[in-house]
């Protein structure tokens, strides 16, 4: 019983370390209660039980605002919304059982701090892999100074060390354990001898993001659909006119819930290349695209000052319910788009010019959680970054925050400015620093001018990627051989 009240209590600490409560101090000690339930624990179905219990647990209550997006936009209803997300959570709970598995074993030894903090980074990465990616441990380490140092050289994952090495070092005095095997500690201080992370600056540049606030329970007809963009694009050129001597030279609407077809629809796409030549600025808009056998695309495309489509981005990763039903949800739930059928991957990254000789990439919404997906638009070039976005799926949940520190860590990790536009919040620029630099209030219709700058260089994470998940692997998996050995 003691053992499941501490493994219950990571879970706990862990939702409190993230929003709704942000009460990031206790990432360090998030894992410890487990930590130590799993070591006192010999029986190994029932550490991968007690991890497994934690787990389930986490993702009640982290990410509850699953249940009423299935509930509500997913066509569910109450007691089948809990259901399939109570099935969701269970999945997902089966990567904290097999930590807490073969931690357990881990503990046992004098190398258990590297160990364990190894383990951790190495099932914590597979979570993308396995169909659905939520706020890594490192998230919560987006505002300290010294763990950030961090995210330009390994990543997030560099920070989920850092924290569950930390929280396995809290572990062993607890477990009455020498002191020496607590001296991995030490080596924390090594962080200083990192760059500091960059220091807020003016900016030179100027964009104009755009908030519409637009229902996610519109019926759209013809005329709601026009009236939708009669308003957007007054509520854009109001911006643009806002501050005439700085004129934003890149524009970006958000993803929203409307029916928008540039490819499909000539009416629609004269209003967008009028709308940018009146600017004088590129324009980026979310869109509906359609590959060659009618399967629509989650699409983002860039016009020119000029008023000529330069490039279109199709979403590679798509959201699980959101735009396509998993096997084998497909005869239980609906998907939250409105689109028919499921939509179809988009297959590459795209980088586009924007004149004086600058690149920015463009991607779309839930993609801003996979870390080695993002790096591969700045690797590929991008000077800047736009995230488009609608959370207004999650209602007024601590999924907005959620989301938007995860895509501050992106920036962080790249030093690449992210603009990110969303339709009801939260609309926001991030520094290369991952600091937020200017932010509109949730649930308005406004426009925000923002300020960013385009950097080129590239920071070791934006070069070799995840190589830091790979080395912890590795590390893993000799520890676990070397304590089967003994």
């Amino acid at each position: 019983m003691l053992n499941l009240v501490l493994a219950l209590a990571s879970a706990a600490l862990l939702i409190l370390a993230f929003p709704r409560f942000d009460l990031t101090w206790l990432a360090p000690a998030a894992l410890t209660p487990l930590l130590i339930a799993v070591a006192r624990e010999r029986r190994h179905r029932r550490r991968f039980l007690l991890g497994w219990v934690s787990g389930v647990a986490y993702w009640f209550g982290a990410c509850y605002w699953i249940q009423r997006v299935l509930a509500f936009h997913g066509g569910l209803g109450e007691i089948a919304g809990w259901a399939v997300f109570s099935l969701f959570a269970a999945a997902k709970a089966l990567h904290m059982g097999v930590f807490a598995l073969l931690g357990g074993v881990l503990m046992r030894r004098w190398w258990a701090v590297p160990a364990v903090a190894a383990l951790w980074v190495a099932v914590e990465a597979t979570h993308g892999f396995f169909g659905f990616a939520w706020l890594a441990l490192g998230n919560a380490g987006i505002g300290m100074g010294a763990p950030m140092r961090l995210a330009p050289v390994a990543g997030v994952y560099g920070l989920s060390f850092v924290f569950a090495a930390a929280a396995a070092t809290l572990a062993l005095p607890l477990l009455r354990r020498p002191q020496a095997q607590m001296a991995w500690i030490l080596a924390l201080p090594l962080l200083f001898l990192l760059p500091r992370m960059p220091a807020p600056g003016p900016a030179s540049e100027t964009a104009l993001l755009t908030q519409p606030n637009i229902s996610e329970t519109e019926q759209w007809t013809t005329e709601s659909v026009d009236w939708m963009l009669r308003e957007q694009v007054a509520l854009t050129l109001r911006g643009a006119l806002r501050e005439p001597r700085r004129p934003p030279s890149i524009v970006a609407w958000p993803e929203v819930p409307a029916p928008l077809y540039f490819d499909d629809d000539a009416r629609f796409k004269a209003q967008m290349e009028n709308l940018a030549r009146a600017l004088h600025a590129y324009l980026l808009i979310g869109t509906v695209a359609h590959t060659t056998a009618d399967e629509p695309l989650n699409s983002a495309v860039l016009v020119s000052p000029e008023g000529a489509r330069i490039s279109r981005y199709d979403k590679v990763n798509l959201v699980p319910f959101g735009e396509f039903v998993p096997w084998p949800f497909g005869y239980l739930a609906n998907k939250i788009s409105t689109e028919a059928g499921d939509f179809a991957a988009g297959t590459r990254v795209v980088v586009s010019p924007v004149g004086g000789g600058h690149r920015i990439g463009a991607f779309i919404c839930y993609e801003s959680v996979f870390p080695d997906y993002v790096r591969r638009f700045a690797a590929g070039g991008a000077e800047a970054l736009v995230n488009i976005s609608n959370d207004g799926w999650f209602g007024r949940s601590a999924a907005r925050e959620q989301h938007l520190s995860m895509v501050r860590m992106r920036a962080a990790e790249n030093r690449r400015w992210i603009l990110r536009s969303t339709n009801d919040g939260i609309t926001a620029a991030i520094d290369s620093a991952g600091r937020v630099r200017g932010a509109a209030p949730p649930y308005a219709n406004v426009a925000l001018n923002a300020g960013f700058d385009y950097i080129s260089t590239e920071t070791p994470y934006t070069r070799y990627g995840d190589w830091f998940p790979l080395l912890c692997a590795c590390l893993a998996i000799l520890c676990l051989v070397a304590e089967r050995a003994e």
